[in-house]
């Protein structure tokens, strides 16, 4: 299917990752398949609803319309439209949302934040990126059966790139950044190493693939994918090709046009290497001996 609406329900879908993971390259160029819906940044300005034809407008346009820090087209995270359509609370939590967080009242305003812009994208698949918790527990619950990509980057890449972020309040320690407290041995870990900021922004890696550890205990195993950044940009065809399969789409030929559009290099994956002094490395790598992704993954 190209441009012909689907039929029935659309599948849901959502791509996760900690933020500066690359998950942004990962749905942007999953947006160019003509059978995946999407909400864009036009939601977030309060223009227009999200539809069919911006969909579509969007992917005949060169990968630089996407380019931040000028005027943008492209799809979004939409955090400004969901904190008043449906909750601060899923914008921004202090921790990850969780099966229970799933009230009601919650719920019916998550599925009807979906089903508007589903009505209007007549999409096979509704394909929504969220970073940093991955609420997927919330996410199940509100939307039972959907799946899961999940996007994960070499903790001192994402240390490093948070370190340069204007966003980033690190800086400030941990008593005023969203993650919430450190646990205790984070706290003595972060105190034994000078309080030093690449160690911080190492600890709230830790924190938030932890809580997708735990979150992906709660998923079938078919409803989950986890795939590594750095084996997307080696191997950009073969990755993207089990990303689709996953949502159930096939590599098409309108694929194939937006995704010769993007440029996918691996020069900056391991830029950590002259952005952080020895000592930082070191102490990263420090503190996360014991963490499970960065052991299995990384180390």
């Amino acid at each position: 299917m190209s441009d012909s609406p689907g039929h029935g329900p659309p599948r849901i879908a959502f791509v996760i990752g900690t933020g500066r993971c690359g998950s942004t390259l990962v749905h942007e160029i999953l947006a160019r398949h003509p059978d995946n819906g999407f909400v864009t940044n036009l939601d977030d300005k309060g223009i227009r609803t999200s539809s069919r034809i911006q969909n579509q407008a969007w992917r005949r346009l060169p990968a630089a319309v996407t380019t931040k820090g000028r005027f943008r087209f492209a799809p979004s995270e939409a955090y400004r439209v969901l904190a008043r359509e449906v909750s601060p609370a899923l914008v921004d939590p202090v921790r990850d949302l969780l099966a229970a967080d799933a009230t009601p009242w919650l719920t019916g305003r998550m599925q009807a934040f979906v089903g508007r812009r589903t009505a209007r994208l007549r999409s096979e698949v509704f394909l929504h990126k969220f970073t940093g918790w991955p609420r997927t527990g919330f996410l199940q619950a509100c939307f039972p059966g959907c799946a899961v990509i999940e996007i994960v980057r070499d903790p001192r890449a994402v240390a490093n790139s948070w370190l340069q972020m204007p966003w980033w309040h690190g800086h400030r320690g941990p008593g005023e950044w969203h993650f919430g407290p450190l646990a205790p041995e984070q706290q003595a870990a972060w105190e034994g190493h000078g309080r030093s900021f690449p160690v911080l922004a190492a600890l709230a890696w830790q924190m938030l693939t932890d809580a997708s550890d735990r979150a992906r205990s709660e998923v079938p195993a078919d409803r989950w994918l986890t795939v590594r950044y750095e084996d997307i940009v080696a191997d950009p065809r073969t990755s993207l090709s089990s990303l689709l399969a996953h949502l159930g789409l096939e590599w098409t030929p309108d694929f194939e046009t937006g995704f010769n559009r993007y440029s996918i290099q691996v020069a900056r994956t391991d830029a950590f290497r002259r952005d952080l002094a020895p000592a930082d490395l070191a102490a990263i790598e420090d503190v996360l001996s014991g963490s499970r992704a960065f052991t299995e993954l990384y180390a």
